[in-house]
């Protein structure tokens, strides 16, 4: 049996591999905005956070004009660069198939969500519900984007966990009362979400420990 009924899942670095696609991003909108450059710590340190936030980071002032120039790019080679993570797919179809519940809340808005989804629709045709950063006032580390994915679902936190790869994640999913899962194949090192309830280092060990076999 499936240790829990719902799985919600962060998106970038969790479900999907965007690392080279947002590394890239970010450094076209320094760049070309700010004519200059940073090291990929800095570029990346805030990715899980709502993409105006990371842009407000490197320039206050900039952050809509960053913004523009990062999300212009991005979309421009989202189907270039985006990849699954090996395995995930069948860990989604297996969950759906053993009754659970599935769901991404992402910091992401819904339409570069829904090109992430056009891009793998091996990870798009599993996931029940999406909350995008467009659906809540309040975002990760705050509760609400995963509270709202358990309200659509009409599920309860104490049977649900929120899978993700940064300290934002882990956060949100402690202050919602779920099961937080922290992984470290994303954006962030393992001390990044030591604060998990569960830290897992591979897809098929996350696999069997939410199918209750680990």
């Amino acid at each position: 049996m499936p240790r829990f009924g719902t799985v919600l899942f962060d998106l970038d670095g969790t479900v999907v591999d965007t690392r080279e696609l947002i590394r890239q991003s970010h450094r076209h909108a320094v760049t070309s905005v700010l004519g200059r450059d940073m090291p990929d710590d800095e570029l990346l340190a805030n990715v899980g956070r709502p993409l105006f936030e990371q842009m407000a980071a490197f320039d206050a002032d900039r952050a809509q004009d960053l913004l523009e120039a990062q999300r212009a790019w991005n979309h421009a080679h989202t189907a270039e660069l985006i990849r699954p993570y090996p395995g995930v797919g069948e860990m989604l179809a297996g969950l759906k198939a053993a009754g659970c519940h599935t769901g991404v809340v992402t910091s992401k808005s819904g339409p570069t969500v829904q090109m992430a989804f056009d891009a793998l629709p091996e990870v798009a045709e599993h996931i029940d519900v999406l909350v995008a950063v467009e659906d809540t006032p309040v975002h990760k580390p705050g509760p609400d984007p995963v509270l709202l994915a358990l309200d659509r679902l009409a599920a309860e936190a104490a049977d649900a966990c929120y899978v993700g790869d940064a300290p934002f994640d882990v956060a949100a999913g402690r202050a919602a009362g779920v099961t937080t899962v922290g992984v470290t194949w994303g954006f962030f090192p393992r001390d990044a979400v030591a604060d998990a309830d569960v830290v897992i280092d591979e897809v098929a060990a996350l696999e069997a420990y939410l199918m209750g076999a680990a």
